[in-house]
């Protein structure tokens, strides 16, 4: 089968992916970056970490690929609002890469090889693109680990239905235990292994955190998907937005959320 993206591109899901930065999203790779390299953003998104990445290295080069033409055309126009301009967006195959053999001196990929089917093959094409010496920088979440306070029996559930789902699709949504085996499969040494994550705890975070979820579980492609695999329907849905709802006015709710990032070389 393909590779079909869980989250899929609601208003829902765009309020995080916007939210995203270099520093708060890529900030293991930063000291990698030096003026003048080329770098690669494997499934881009709406282009905020791929405008900082941008500036970073200018005047290298900077392309972000992502297969859904509409978010590539949002991710060009912040570009072109923010002024940069090292930067373009394209559509691209991650499995097929439009680039000659070492294109880039880094490639960059937030959050993608859990939505995919073939990892070590993602992984092994992106190797192809970067020139010898070049840096490979891969960040997943995984999201068995994540962890949140108060316990809700629905929250449980709401993790297990994402399981679900998500392999249904074929993929593994608990990407980040998976990146070093998977780089070293793909051919690439000197891997160096590190771990961060994002916390929600205050009263605004929190209450952005959980409006975002209730909303995707019961908007996004993702609750599209639990009801036409079977997995789930429209009442349970609810009843876990509203979950989601409770966590967010609890006063001492907080969730972590655990990512795994992998350095590697050609």
């Amino acid at each position: 089968m393909g590779d079909v993206y869980t989250h899929g591109h609601h208003e829902s899901v765009l309020r995080s992916h916007t939210w995203r930065t270099a520093e708060n999203s890529a900030a293991y790779l930063l000291p990698a970056l030096e003026a003048g390299q080329d770098l690669l953003d494997v499934g881009c998104g709406p282009g905020t970490i791929t405008v900082d990445l941008a500036r970073r290295v200018a005047p290298g080069r900077v392309v972000g690929i992502d297969a859904a033409p509409a978010v590539v055309g949002s991710a060009a126009e912040l570009g072109r609002r923010r002024g940069v301009t090292n930067l373009r967006f394209a559509t691209g195959d991650v499995y097929r890469l439009a680039f000659d053999d070492s294109s880039f001196d880094v490639v960059h990929a937030h959050q993608v090889l859990q939505h995919l089917t073939r990892p070590v093959d993602a992984l092994a094409e992106m190797g192809r693109v970067l020139r010898p010496g070049g840096i490979l920088a891969v960040r997943d979440c995984d999201y068995a680990a994540f962890a949140w306070s108060p316990d809700d029996p629905l929250l449980d559930r709401w993790l297990e239905l994402y399981h679900q789902v998500t392999r249904r699709n074929g993929a593994e949504p608990d990407a980040g235990r998976h990146l070093l085996g998977w780089a070293r499969r793909a051919g690439f040494s000197d891997l160096v292994a590190t771990s961060s994550a994002w916390t929600f705890a205050d009263p605004e975070r929190r209450r952005w955190w959980g409006e975002l979820w209730a909303d995707r579980v019961r908007f996004s492609s993702f609750a599209d998907q639990a009801v036409a695999y079977g997995l789930s329907d429209p009442d349970e849905l609810a009843a876990l937005a509203g979950a989601w709802h409770r966590w967010a006015e609890a006063p001492d709710a907080h969730v972590a959320i655990l990512h795994v990032e992998v350095l590697g070389r050609r």
